[in-house]
């Protein structure tokens, strides 16, 4: 038999591929799918995109019996990509505490005390974080995944068609520039925190800790506030402000499901953001008003997500879930028009409001692109053939300087396989 996972559903089909059904069906995405040494046990990841979490679940191969395999044991939990030992008594897996992966091993109840619980036992102890661990086939050793993200942020230059490192090269992604241009905030590579600074760097501020996670903050129009996006672990995300002078975040919209992208209007009254719920549906655009905090849909925006206001107030940029396409909304007409179909990421306006920028791939060849919003002329600013991007919680980040140069994260994390030697007891 083969087991396969497709979306939030767990497949069995004859070795040929001949005969699927469907087994399981989970709460979010599950991958990591394991068969026990005696073949009667399925055990796997589930990410479920409403609690931001991962866990361990296993079910009968007939598909009863579906559970969560270490309820309770880590809050919120946050395990995956587990694996068993050839001779079947323990189960390798990654968990995540304190910002950090490791290494445990459940041991494995056979025989009347079976559905007992075992407790795991730490394997590894950090700095680095350590996880998808695959034992070797006689069982003596563990090969793990050693990792220490880091970021290098390059500004792209047209004259010299090169990338140089932008503010000292740090390891930051999310930066937005204050309407001064003289104040950037962004997001730390390594553990989600959020700071502010001089675009010289100095006077530099930390705004969010964790255990708050922090993403894409955006300046208020009068440049007190910063808006952002976040969740404590195990929370949905939801809308937050914070002082731009330091100070608590205010979380000033919670809805049921996850919440992203907050993006100021030019009076700086109301804050445009997406929704998004599981696998998507139920994604739509969203204004809040800052006096009221309440929140309206903006029409015909169901299937759309990360949306961008225009620095004149009259359009709203958005992506759209389902299919390759960037949308724009007119306040005049109160309506949707496609502006480009093609995969895109990041849209940024200039501050003019005559382009919209944007990360995107056409013709299978990715690159950094402008659209003109009078006449929808689409140019290729430079292609990334060969730069190797930094992957965040978010995919590959893109953004633009306040002289509308193209900012990029090179990848400079430190990424090995290593060879642990145990021995169980």
């Amino acid at each position: 038999m083969i087991a396969y996972s497709k979306g939030n559903e767990i497949f069995l089909a004859k070795r040929d591929g001949s005969e699927p059904r469907r087994l399981v069906t989970t709460a979010g995405r599950s991958d990591y799918i394991r068969w026990s040494h005696d073949g009667t046990i399925l055990r796997f990841t589930v990410n479920d995109p409403q609690t931001n979490n991962r866990s361990l679940w296993q079910a009968s191969m007939d598909g009863s019996d579906l559970h969560p395999l270490l309820p309770g044991w880590n809050d919120p939990p946050n395990e995956c990509c587990g694996n068993w030992t050839p001779d079947g008594r323990y189960y390798v897996f990654q968990a995540v505490r304190d910002g950090t992966a490791n290494v445990w091993a459940l041991p494995e109840r056979k025989g009347l005390f079976r559905s007992a619980r075992s407790e795991p036992v730490q394997l590894t102890t950090g700095p680095m974080n350590v996880g998808e661990p695959v034992p070797s086939r006689d069982g003596t050793r563990l090969f793990v995944q050693g990792r220490q993200p880091r970021a290098e942020l390059l500004r792209y230059d047209a004259t010299s068609r090169q990338f140089a490192p932008y503010l000292s090269g740090i390891s930051a992604d999310g930066l937005d520039f204050s309407q001064d241009k003289e104040w950037v905030a962004y997001n730390d590579y390594t553990d989600g925190t959020m700071w502010r600074s001089k675009v010289d760097g100095t006077q530099k501020l930390q705004l969010t800790f964790l255990p708050l996670l922090a993403y894409l903050p955006r300046w208020s129009p009068d440049g007190r506030q910063i808006a952002f996006f976040g969740h404590p672990p195990g929370e949905h995300f939801q809308i937050y402000v914070v002082p731009a002078a330091g100070g608590s975040p205010e979380l000033i919209y919670r809805r049921g499901f996850n919440l992203a992208d907050p993006n100021w209007s030019p009076d700086g009254k109301s804050l445009v953001f997406g929704g998004n719920t599981l696998n998507g549906q139920g994604s739509a655009v969203f204004v809040l008003d800052m006096k009221t905090r309440s929140a309206s849909q903006l029409p015909g925006s169901d299937g759309l997500f990360s949306p961008r206001w225009s620095p004149d107030g009259r359009f709203v940029a958005a992506m759209a879930v389902d299919s390759l396409k960037l949308m724009l909304f007119d306040f005049t007409t109160q309506k949707w028009t496609e502006l480009a179909k093609m995969l895109a990421a990041y849209p940024n306006w200039s501050r003019d409001g005559r382009y919209l920028y944007f990360d995107g791939t056409l013709e299978e060849e990715t690159g950094y692109f402008r659209i003109r919003i009078s006449d929808r002329k689409l140019e290729r600013i430079l292609s990334l053939k060969g730069f190797q991007q930094a992957v965040g919680d978010f995919g590959q980040w893109s953004g633009l300087a306040p002289d509308e140069s193209p900012l990029y994260v090179r990848d400079a994390t430190i990424q090995e396989i290593y060879a642990l030697e145990w021995e169980a007891p």
